[in-house]
């Protein structure tokens, strides 16, 4: 099923999660311990991660540099076939732009239709590791938003090789990115929402937000969108925190602000555990209110932990 057809038929609000797939050299059992420890609340779709190949260099005996390309968590596709055709949960693999040539990216979306698989989230993916302007691949997508149009032509049967005869139409539903905050490489905000609304016309279905933890920023977000003629539904995205550090690495990595209540909370925290717990309390906190506010979906981000994701999903539903 499609994500936005089970979120239009729902009658309130559904449940939904991301997956980080294993590192390579890992099995899939702790996954499969995750999505079985919240199957009992229904979620309508998981969400799974895909992350480009990364570029590490390494010295040699002689003293010289050689780089590598390396591709830490594989299988993204095989996964996301794996956890459908197991559980009958409609999955969401990500499709990026960074590190893919558009070829590439063809060929991902076939498999994925074969595999029975028809919903994807469309994202530009971040740069090369040192990369301070993200570049594309070459003959890749430089944006979502191409990206988006790449994934709509083949749900008219428009492939890359023009001159394929009775080409099979491709029809996936799409969701993209938004950023509360506005994403980090965007000068403000309006600009932000100029390029929220490119992916939007482009074909876009839905849109899921990158973590906040101040639910006012949703409710201003979405009025903005609103405003800009933006007319998909928009979910929110909420990540617990479950270890102290992450009172300065979150804001710093995704330009994200905590309110003061909740840091303040945080400092006072003597020891990891203290801190999830403060994280699953205001988790729950933000969840409520979202749900009682009729979002559509309330999507949370695991990163491979479940329990306190339990904790905080037996709480409001």
């Amino acid at each position: 099923m499609k994500v936005i057809d089970s979120i239009n038929a729902a009658k309130s609000t559904v449940f939904s999660f991301e997956l980080l797939p294993p590192l390579k050299g890992n099995d899939v059992s702790k996954l499969y311990r995750t999505i079985e420890s919240l199957t009992e609340f229904d979620p309508k779709y998981i969400n799974i991660t895909t992350h480009r190949d990364e570029e590490e260099f390494k010295e040699l005996e002689d003293g010289s540099i050689v780089k590598r390309t390396v591709r830490k968590r594989p299988g993204t596709v095989a996964i996301a076939a794996a956890i459908q055709h197991k559980y009958g949960i409609p999955v969401v693999p990500h499709i990026l732009c960074g590190g893919f040539t558009k070829s590439e990216t063809e060929h991902v979306l076939i498999d994925l239709n074969f595999l029975g698989i028809n919903n994807v989230l469309a994202l530009r993916g971040d740069g090369i590791k040192g990369q301070h302007v993200f570049k594309p691949t070459e003959n890749g997508n430089a944006n979502a938003n191409e990206l988006v149009e790449q994934i709509v032509n083949l749900g008219k049967g428009k492939y890359l090789q023009g001159d394929l005869k009775n080409s099979a139409a491709l029809d996936f539903c799409i969701g993209v990115a938004g950023y509360p905050e506005k994403h980090f490489e965007a000068p403000n905000m309006e600009t932000d929402m100029a390029y929220l609304k490119q992916k939007v016309d482009a074909g876009a279905d839905y849109i899921v937000t990158q973590m906040f933890f101040d639910n006012k920023v949703y409710y201003n977000f979405v009025d903005k969108c609103r405003a800009a003629g933006i007319t998909v539904p928009i979910i929110p995205g909420i990540k617990p925190i479950n270890l102290k550090n992450q009172l300065t690495v979150l804001p710093k990595i995704f330009n994200i602000d905590l309110p003061q209540e909740l840091s303040s909370e945080l400092a006072k925290c003597k020891n990891n555990d203290d801190a999830r717990k403060v994280g699953t309390e205001w988790a729950i906190y933000q969840s409520k209110d979202l749900v009682t506010n009729k979002v559509p979906s309330l999507h949370v981000y695991t990163y491979g932990v479940s329990d306190n994701v339990r904790e905080i999903v037996k709480a409001v539903f």
